[in-house]
């Protein structure tokens, strides 16, 4: 017996719309995202000021860069195996709270190991990107997944641009008041734990694991405790995507990192200027990532698996162009029409690697999700260890992770997405009719 239309995944995004669980949990995850991504990365943008409070040097900012995105790593796949045992409402409201605690908190460091400590904490909110890409996956058909994903991955990594403009205008505000510059800073962190817990009650209100409801309501909930299938790491292509999402998302999260600092000292900007140039990066979000799983799935339903790994390729062979030339910037207008190139193709780059994730094992999204995100994460760390060195500065880590993001769509190119298990998904995508046993 099929289910009533209001129980089954939509088959359209309107993104305007709020009627039925579907879009409330579409609406209230991304949003859960873009609070997270607002406290993960609310710091960055004031690391000037910071830097100079705590007197840090370029090692130990390189140090607190990698910290902030390797934290993430081993959350993203507990994160991903939560969900497929609690279901995504229940994973969402407990990292919320628990990682509102280090956000609210970092204000009480003193100096570079605590505030070290702090960081790495805080950096597991970053887990909260599959959570939003498992509940959006849960919410929406086949034909419709990639962009659903894209558009709520894209407006939760504003929260990553927007951070970037606001946390020093209400930096600036909180000196305005008359405290110092050392104290502004630390009081600033706790505009985004309130968020934090303000979005926590929303997701425990507004939204269901699944279309049907909640995982224990439908009998789909599985023990925390019951075994892994890790033999999805067999899989070469979940480490292709892997690879993918380190060059993208990964280099997305170092630039969120390094960029006001990038733009302070090469171009002599102010802080508040140069979060705003680099806040204008996060802010292509609003579109770009979308725009990778709006031409995912247009791809798909033409040219099938295939197709939506050659558009992967693609934009980030063009990433790792447009980063060698904002490396080789001589002035800031350059600079600034170089990064949105770059800025362009990276975002759609993380749209189009989560068009084909859902697919991959459609009976562990969860565990794939936490994979592939991970690597979003490990890149950034590798590429902080570029960042913290001595003997290379900034233009040349760009460069150099432009030629690794140029080696790595070349793997993309020749890996085959579709396998035995994908074969329906593949004809669903193409629209043609399939014999069901």
């Amino acid at each position: 017996m099929s289910l009533p239309t209001s129980q089954q995944p939509l088959t359209k995004l309107n993104v305007f719309s709020l009627k039925g669980i579907q879009m409330q949990s579409f609406h209230t995850t991304w949003l859960m995202f873009f609070v997270c991504f607002f406290g993960w990365f609310g710091l960055a943008p004031l690391m000037p000021t910071i830097r100079e409070n705590l007197h840090l040097t370029k090692g130990q900012v390189g140090n607190l860069i990698i910290v902030s995105v390797s934290s993430t790593i081993i959350a993203r796949l507990i994160i991903g195996k939560l969900c497929d045992s609690w279901g995504p409402r229940k994973t969402a409201v407990r990292l919320l709270l628990l990682g509102s605690l280090p956000v609210f908190f970092v204000g009480l460091a003193k100096d570079y190991t605590t505030f070290l400590l702090f960081r790495a904490a805080i950096g597991i909110i970053g887990a909260s990107f599959v959570i939003t890409q498992f509940h959006t996956s849960m919410m929406f058909a086949s034909n419709i997944k990639g962009t659903a994903n894209a558009v709520a991955g894209g407006w939760g990594n504003l929260g990553g641009g927007v951070t970037n403009i606001v946390m020093p205008l209400i930096f600036a505000s909180i000196v305005g008041m008359g405290f110092t510059k050392g104290e502004a800073w630390r009081y600033a962190m706790i505009v985004p734990g309130v968020m934090m817990v303000i979005v926590a009650f929303l997701y425990q209100r507004f939204t269901k694991d699944t279309p049907q409801g909640n995982f224990e309501e439908i009998g789909r909930t599985k023990k925390v405790s019951e075994k892994t299938d890790w033999s999805v790491l067999k899989d070469w292509r979940i480490w292709a995507l892997t690879a993918a999402y380190a060059m993208c998302f990964g280099m997305e999260i170092t630039f969120d990192n390094v960029a006001s600092l990038h733009f302070v000292d090469t171009f002599k900007l102010s802080q508040s200027n140069a979060g705003f140039w680099a806040g204008i990066f996060g802010l292509m979000n609003l579109f770009a990532r979308a725009l990778g799983g709006i031409v995912s799935d247009k791809t798909g339903k033409r040219f099938g698996m295939r197709g939506k790994g050659l558009l992967l390729a693609i934009v980030l062979l063009l990433e790792g162009l447009g980063l060698i030339l904002f490396a080789q910037a001589g002035s800031l207008v350059f600079a600034i029409v170089s990064m949105l190139s770059f800025a362009l193709f990276l975002k759609m780059a993380n749209g189009a690697t989560y068009g084909i994730v859902p697919f991959i094992d459609e009976k562990n999204v969860g565990l794939v999700s936490g994979i592939v995100g991970a690597g979003g994460n490990l890149g950034g760390m590798m590429f902080g260890f570029l960042f913290k060195s001595s003997t290379i500065s900034y233009a040349q880590a760009f460069t150099y992770i432009g030629y690794i993001v140029i080696a790595v769509s070349a793997v993309v190119f020749v890996t085959r997405f579709v396998g035995k298990k994908e074969a329906v998904a593949e004809e669903v995508l193409l629209g043609r009719e399939v014999a069901v046993a």
